[in-house]
């Protein structure tokens, strides 16, 4: 019942926000929730060492990779990316709607 819930609660978010987080413990199952809520979306995981340094050195190349949107794995671990996240929805009405996860 709760994975329905939390199911539906994220696809009207992602509705809603440009960006959504989904934060949790370890091994909680924030992965799976997401991949199954979008199951035809891109999955990046940033801990792969190519994603996280295109990421890093060139944020815009790395988000021109995803034109409609990605859920991103271990997002923290790029700082330069969120940075860049964060002036596109500032500056853009469209919707980024990538799902970060701690």
């Amino acid at each position: 019942m709760y994975k329905r819930l939390l199911n539906f609660y994220i696809k009207e978010l992602a509705k809603k926000y440009p960006v959504v987080t989904l934060l949790g413990p370890r091994q909680s199952g924030k992965t799976t929730l997401v991949k199954a809520a979008f199951p035809n979306k891109p999955y990046v995981n940033m801990e792969d060492s190519e994603n996280r340094s295109l990421a890093i050195l060139d944020p815009k190349s790395f988000m021109l990779s995803y034109p409609d949107w990605a859920i991103l794995d271990e997002v923290q671990r790029t700082s330069n990316l969120l940075s860049y996240i964060q002036v596109r929805v500032d500056e853009v009405v469209q919707t980024l709607c990538i799902f970060f996860e701690f």
